[in-house]
């Protein structure tokens, strides 16, 4: 090795030398109770099992026909789950519980203003409502089993009624985070070539009412720009019958839902039976090329995937009051506040607001008001919450059987308080790994089977099989500390399809590096590549360690960095752009912007305002970065490369190493000098 040669040691491989902690096991009344207490689960979910095992999922469903092939690889690593069988994603989630619960809540609508009630929409109730947006989806915007529509919605109840009316009759919801802009809702119209957008005129957010029906007016103005145009955008109104926001509506473009809905009051609609392989829904995620991702997610395989584990990870039984403090615009609202619980006839609880608003006890006000016994929440609410008032939950009335944490690592000492203060000492926690793509939870313990260990997501959930390779392709095993890429062996019903009309960025981001024969039609091939590090213990638990991609997490949001940086590039004044990730007390990771400009203009504080506001017009403001820094020139490789390690330990006060070899290292101090 040439002696100038630097030697770069990756975040994962520092990461290894944390010491494993001591089990928590569960308490014996939760394991009394639990729906999964046997063993033997991991037995029938072994490799091989494998597929049949999941029909253990799938028979905890409805099914019109069941399936005539558990698992179809002729298209691999586009796999069909259930093929040939029929279902219906509403029916299974609404009609079937009529008989039995039909005056059980399905629903607990909580708007951000404390001085309105609490909606609980019962069953029945969600069933009218469903049937009357179906019909008028169908009837009025002419939506039929196999169209997109683009759902731009916010945390109110009026968003799981929309995407399970669209369900009902086969239409593919694709739901933007309510917290994005309209630029972002337009390139997703675009891709998903949506003719309807749905979309609300306000909402709360910290005390305030929000005017979201401007980002409507934007979306649809440069998706048209840009190709896609926009027939009717039907709008829900936060206050029925009554304006909210001063955004005018657009005649012949522009109609009230609510207005509309009073010529569909009782029509009822019969499910479509769709084929389990039939879209249910696209999910974008950012991707590193900056160009938003549309995970195609199925019907039957996605459903069957998140009941079951809805049932045998959280413990959701029917008479529990559920509660998921994630966004339905994300992937975890969509499996675990929306199909996976109602699927299950369970209470769902779904919060307009911020979580911290009016004060750090809402959190703990709701749980008492509403009884709720499974609470779901991120690493980053954990820590926020933790640091306002460490003995705040002591004060409340709250009493939880279990506790998720999504989205992130969450760090030994934060599980802990998670644990004593909020969860009493009587709660459960299973710590989740999982993804957009992956539909559901990969690792977690099963929490009637397996104990629980502090920064540990633990083994791979029933049917889920991990193997960590090296960057070269060789397996690396249990125990030996050395952390790798966590990819999983086989298939499993609640993975994406596809890329939505990119069907070669899906098999080479995510099966390409480790697949053994690019014609095989055999899983054994085709190992799924989930782009996170990892090691593996031992006891078979696997910590996480974080993207091996430059993607962004960002309070449990991924946000491409290239999306970030692109959006950074359409100021005139910019030249370059580099994003790193910076180390967060509340939010776990944020983004630095560096930016070095065109010959000519001058680094002001306005100019780089300028540039924030543009990152949060284009994507939202979830990717407002900490800091923009100005800067002469960026860190470069001889090869013209920007060395984002160095800036990156620039932003974190960290050690930026030998930079002897860098093309231009005098910028090195510089740029200190700047951040300094």
């Amino acid at each position: 090795m040439a002696k100038n040669e630097v030697v770069e040691t990756s975040e994962a491989q520092i990461a290894v030398h944390w010491q494993e902690e001591k089990y928590v096991y569960p308490s014996k009344k939760f394991i009394e109770q639990a729906n999964i207490k046997d063993e033997t689960i991991y037995e029938r979910f072994a490799l091989n099992n494998f597929p049949e095992c999941y029909t253990e999922y799938a028979d905890l469903l409805h099914w019109y026909k069941k399936w005539d092939t558990i698992l179809d690889t002729s298209d691999a690593p586009c796999w069909k789950w259930f093929a040939g069988g029929k279902i219906n994603a509403c029916y299974n989630c609404v009609d079937r519980h009529l008989e039995k619960n039909k005056n059980k809540t399905a629903i607990h609508f909580v708007p951000e203003p404390e001085n309105e009630r609490v909606q609980h929409i019962t069953y029945q109730e969600l069933y009218v409502r469903v049937n009357e947006v179906a019909a008028l989806l169908r009837d009025f915007t002419g939506l039929k089993a196999g169209d997109t529509v683009t759902l731009h919605l916010p945390m109110t109840a009026e968003l799981p009624i929309t995407m399970l009316a669209c369900a009902r009759l086969g239409v593919i919801h694709s739901q933007v985070f309510g917290g994005f802009s309209g630029r972002a809702c337009a390139d997703r119209i675009v891709d998903s070539k949506s003719k309807v957008l749905i979309t609300i005129d306000g909402y709360y957010r910290g005390g305030k009412l929000i005017d979201h029906k401007q980002n409507a007016d934007i979306a649809v103005d440069l998706a048209k720009k840009d190709g896609q145009k926009v027939d009717k955008v039907l709008i829900w109104q936060r206050y029925p019958g009554k304006n909210s926001v001063p955004t005018p509506m657009i005649e012949g473009l522009d109609y009230f839902v609510n207005d509309l809905l009073k010529n569909y009051r009782g029509k009822k609609v019969d499910p479509v039976p769709m084929p389990a392989e039939a879209p249910l829904f696209l999910m974008y995620t950012s991707g590193t090329t900056g160009k938003p991702k549309g995970c195609q997610h199925s019907t039957g395989g996605y459903l069957a995937y998140v009941t079951g584990t809805s049932k045998y990870i959280q413990d959701i039984h029917p008479e529990d009051v559920y509660w998921c403090m994630a966004d339905i615009g994300w992937i975890t609202g969509h499996s675990y506040i929306v199909y996976g619980p109602l699927s299950l006839c369970a209470s769902t609880v779904i919060y307009e607001g911020v979580p911290t608003y009016p004060d750090a006890g809402r959190a703990w006000r709701i749980a008492e008001e509403l009884n709720v016994n499974i609470f779901h929440t991120a690493p980053t609410l954990i820590r926020a919450l933790r640091k306002i008032d460490p003995d705040l939950p002591k004060k409340y009335n709250h009493h939880f059987k279990h506790m998720t944490t999504v989205g992130e690592p969450i760090e030994p000492e934060v599980w802990r308080w998670y644990h004593e203060v909020v969860g009493k000492n009587e709660a459960v926690i299973v710590d989740t790994w999982w993804q957009t793509e992956t539909g559901g939870f990969l690792c977690s313990t099963v929490p009637g089977v397996k104990p629980m260990k502090p920064g540990s997501a633990g083994p791979g959930v029933p049917g889920i099989h991990p193997i960590i390779y090296d960057e070269l392709g060789n397996e690396i095993k249990a125990g030996e500390g050395r952390a790798g890429n966590i990819c999983i062996r086989n298939p499993w019903p609640g993975a994406f399809q596809t890329i939505w009309g990119d069907r070669d960025r899906y098999v080479s981001t995510y099966y390409a590096k480790y697949c053994k024969d690019k014609n095989s039609k055999d899983w054994r091939d085709w190992p799924y590549l989930a782009g996170d590090a990892a090691m593996e213990a031992e006891d078979g638990y696997y910590r996480i360690l974080g993207r091996i991609d430059d993607v962004i997490n960002v309070s449990g949001h991924r946000l491409g960095t290239k999306e970030i940086e692109s959006a950074a590039l359409t100021v005139m004044e910019v030249a370059e752009a580099a994003v790193v990730p910076v180390s967060d007390e509340i939010k776990g990771v944020v983004p630095d912007l560096y930016i070095s400009l065109k010959p000519g203009y001058e680094p002001t504080d306005e100019l780089a305002m300028k540039i924030s506001a543009k990152i949060c017009e284009t994507i939202g403001k979830i990717a407002k970065p900490r800091r923009v820094w100005l800067v002469s020139d960026m860190p470069k490789t001889r090869s013209g490369k920007i060395m984002r390690r160095v800036l990156g330990a620039l932003s974190n006060k960290k050690d930026v190493g030998d930079v002897s070899t860098l093309a231009n290292p005098e910028i090195v101090d510089e740029i200190k000098r700047v951040t300094s």
